[in-house]
């Protein structure tokens, strides 16, 4: 009896033709097709079907760039754009990528290629010498992903593990890197898909889809910082978010009634801890109704609102998709007149479990259930809330078992759960997203979700979910957000403290120093652990708390800048090692893989609650020590102090750090004087310093205050151009603070400045408890030198001469 031969694989066959279609070719074969498209000239689409071409996609909003040329020969197929060769074999029916130089950046393993399991499909890839493999996004593991294998498939993960996969959010996008060349493959194909990096076997890494066409984008780039920006170039960038959502958080499962929220907001200023925004979990609703309000517990929630508001705090609240059955209840009943929920085969509703009992749930991949859902946030608007969080979205039910034959409309592209689960979150999150968006006015919406998908950082920031209260967390939660900047989503967090269980005093205190470095910083835990407020572990974290969130703050212009330039290019706000330094074998490395950039300039080394030394890799180069200003070598591995009051923080020869000395209460309070920190070193550097209204989107109309700042050793000159943009900078005072100079003077076009000294300190020393014994004891920059001048739209230089 001979098998079927839909149970072995079944590779692409025979080379029949080639065909010119729009902006690339179509390659037939004796078992399937393959159409070659460019999008850029480093971006090429590689698109496997048998029989016809599904080309709908929610992640990529790039059009096609029809730049690919085509040469023939007996043997191949040579595609080319100006930067990439695509090398088609008519006898393995394989491809491979190669530059100009003629070096393989990645290539189909020969034998196997794209092949065919039944509805499987899968393309094997050779395993390069010494290949490393880095993104993927939300998953669990080290930063090096070689001998590990991935799924992409939403799931909702309570407590899960540094070993746990998949999780809530599916960006089936990695980066390779070997011998010098940097490439990465985005896989857009929602279905479950798996990818393998030499997991059980040493001959290939691989991808593949359980159902649909293999439809990939092979990115190439000279740089990894290239190669997330023409991911993010293909799939989209973060809008620019409001201001105040990348202040402090806090958020508890659950804050009610609304005079215990009042009481919150009045601690944080009583303790003069700066933060932005109180998060309503589950229980301000009625009985977990989406779109009510618990009449007993907030009975004025309008009022609630304005007085917050009033305290300079923003309000974000909890939004689930389960609609609950139930009659009289609105969103139920206006959802059955406009037909707007997920049906089985035969016409009926599907109802699965969820918080507010049996539920209905809307089908966001229709049109017009999108925009049923973004009409109901007018409850929310109407009162002035601003901020929105998209959780259970993967759909997460009891049971965690979502039937697989519910149909979704997928915007006329009729399919079930196994095409439509990864995508549902992104697509509530848009429709919450454009909702708020069109309902505030022309203020910027902030908006949260758990799942998602690629291209989910046009809508949404993410964060990890249910973690746990434990320093693997802290350290895994640190590796997840690097990842998550690789593949696009800039706007990522934790909840710091960990959301399960209870963290010690220490632990909250480490979470906290390290949070105040992550985009999404905000404070959350779970119902019937204990209080979990930055002064709710004792007097001497509460310290330490105030400190390092307070330090954020200092640090808004810097961060504010960054998070323009990622909606700009993609590159993230919190940028794993491996952006930087890719060829750095000790990036890679257990015990360094947690260090991470926060923007350009600053290196933080995370550290574990047991732990009052760390071990640290400082990459080539000069760095100065951000407390100390101790100078030290580049490409060295050091042991360092760091007492429970401070983590190891670095800063980059050359480095220019736009900073404000003082801070108030929240993001609207940074004060008149800007400072400039500026490291002394020997390489070339520029930022460019952005500010706007933070709350608006009329920087679109190009009200904003936007300046480049550069800094050239070899004249000793430090540059900031004239301003563009129409607004008035809030600044009033310019302060330039010199570290690591041996200075004579400063000129201005020949004027000799003044210059003056301060002791400057970036955190304050703890009271009541012993001192660290690192130097400066308590961290006080003696001495430091600084200039003042007036702060304007106009162009200015200042030549720094060294004795």
């Amino acid at each position: 009896m001979t098998k079927s031969s839909r149970n072995v694989s079944q590779r692409l066959g025979s080379f029949q033709q080639v065909e010119t279609i729009a902006n690339g070719f179509a390659i037939k074969t004796s078992f399937a097709q393959v159409h070659i498209t460019s999008y850029s000239d480093k971006i090429i689409r590689v698109h496997a079907f048998r029989d016809v071409a599904h080309n709908h996609s929610y992640a990529v909003e790039l059009d096609p760039f029809g730049d690919l040329q085509k040469d023939e020969s007996k043997s191949h197929l040579l595609f080319s754009t100006e930067s990439v060769k695509v090398e088609f074999s008519k006898d393995s029916s394989t491809f491979r990528f190669l530059n100009f130089a003629g070096e393989v950046i990645n290539a189909d393993d020969e034998g196997f290629g794209i092949s065919w399991i039944g509805e499987q499909i899968t393309n094997y890839k050779v395993l390069q010498k010494d290949e490393k493999f880095i993104g993927l996004g939300e998953k669990t593991g080290p930063l090096n992903r070689r001998g590990k294998a991935y799924q992409h498939w939403n799931t909702d993960q309570y407590a899960y593990d540094k070993g746990t996969d998949p999780l809530y959010c599916s960006t089936p996008f990695y980066i390779g890197l070997h011998s010098g060349l940097y490439y990465g493959i985005f896989l857009d194909n929602s279905f479950r898909s798996n990818f393998n990096f030499g997991a059980s076997n040493d001959r290939f890494s691989s991808f593949s889809v359980d159902s649909g066409d293999l439809n990939y984008y092979f990115i190439y780039g000279e740089t990894i910082a290239e190669v997330i920006e023409n991911y993010t170039a293909l799939t989209g960038r973060m809008p620019l978010p409001p201001i105040w959502s990348i202040g402090y958080q806090q958020c508890r499962y659950s804050y009610y009634p609304d005079k215990e929220v009042l009481s919150l907001a009045n601690t944080f200023q009583e303790k003069q801890i700066p933060g932005d925004v109180i998060v309503l979990d589950i229980h301000y609703m009625e009985n977990f109704k989406i779109f009510t309000w618990d009449k007993e517990h907030f009975k004025n929630p309008k009022e609630m609102i304005h007085a917050l508001r009033e305290k300079g705090f923003h309000v974000v609240v909890m939004c689930d998709p389960g609609i609950k059955i139930e009659e009289g209840y609105e969103p139920y009943e206006s959802g059955l007149e406009d037909d707007v929920f997920v049906k089985y085969p035969d016409g009926t509703y599907y109802s699965g479990e969820v918080w507010p009992g049996w539920c209905h749930f809307p089908d966001f991949t229709d049109s017009k259930a999108r925009e049923w859902w973004k009409n109901k946030l007018h409850i929310y608007t109407d009162i002035e809330i601003d901020g929105f969080w998209n959780d259970m979205n993967e759909i997460a039910t009891w049971g965690n078992a979502l039937p697989e034959l519910i149909e979704f409309e997928f915007d006329g592209n009729r399919t079930t759960t196994r095409e439509a689960r990864n995508v549902y979150g992104m697509l509530m999150s848009k429709s919450t997203y454009d909702g708020a968006k069109a309902l505030l006015n022309g203020k910027r919406p902030f908006n949260l979700t758990r799942a998602g998908f690629s291209g989910i950082q046009r809508y949404a920031a993410v964060w990890t979910g249910d973690n746990v209260a434990s320093d693997e967390h802290l350290m895994l939660g640190i590796r997840l957000v690097n990842s998550m900047g690789l593949a696009g989503i800039t706007f990522a967090g934790y909840d710091v403290g960990g959301f399960v269980g209870n963290a010690s005093e220490y632990l909250f205190a480490r979470w906290i120093q390290v949070g105040a470095f992550t985009p999404f910083f905000r404070g959350h835990s779970m119902v019937n652990s204990r209080d979990s407020e930055p002064w709710s572990y004792g007097e001497e974290v509460e310290e330490i708390s105030r400190n390092f969130i307070r330090l954020r703050y200092l640090l808004m212009p810097y961060l504010y800048s960054c998070f323009y330039e990622s909606s700009q290019t993609g590159m993230p706000v919190a940028r794993t090692l491996a952006i930087n330094y890719p060829e750095a074998s000790q990036v890679y490395e257990k015990a360094y893989q947690q260090q991470f950039l926060f923007g350009p300039s600053m290196l933080v080394i995370p550290v574990e609650s047991t732990k009052e030394f760390a071990k640290v890799y400082l990459p080539e180069g000069k760095w100065y020590n951000f407390f100390t200003d101790e100078p030290e070598n580049g490409n060295s591995e050091k042991l360092v102090e760091a007492s429970i009051e401070i983590i190891p923080i670095y800063i980059k020869e050359s480095a220019i750090l736009p900073m404000v000395p003082e801070v108030g209460l929240n993001t609207s309070q940074l004060g008149e004087i800007l400072e400039l920190h500026v490291y002394q070193g020997e390489i070339n550097n520029s930022f460019e310093l952005y500010n706007d209204d933070g709350n608006t989107f009329d920087y679109e109309k190009g009200h904003y205050h936007k300046r480049l700042l550069t800094y050239t050793p070899s004249s000793s000159v430090l540059e900031i151009s004239e301003a563009s943009g129409s607004l008035k900078p809030d600044f009033q005072t310019l302060r330039v603070c010199l570290h690591g100079f041996d200075l004579k003077a400063v000129e201005n076009n020949g004027r000799n400045l003044n210059l003056s000294y301060m002791d400057y300190r970036y955190i304050q020393p703890i009271s009541n408890f012993d001192p660290i014994g690192s130097p400066g004891g308590d961290f006080k920059l003696k001495d430091l030198p600084y200039i003042e001048e007036p702060y304007g739209n106009e162009a200015i230089s200042f030549t720094i001469i060294n004795n």
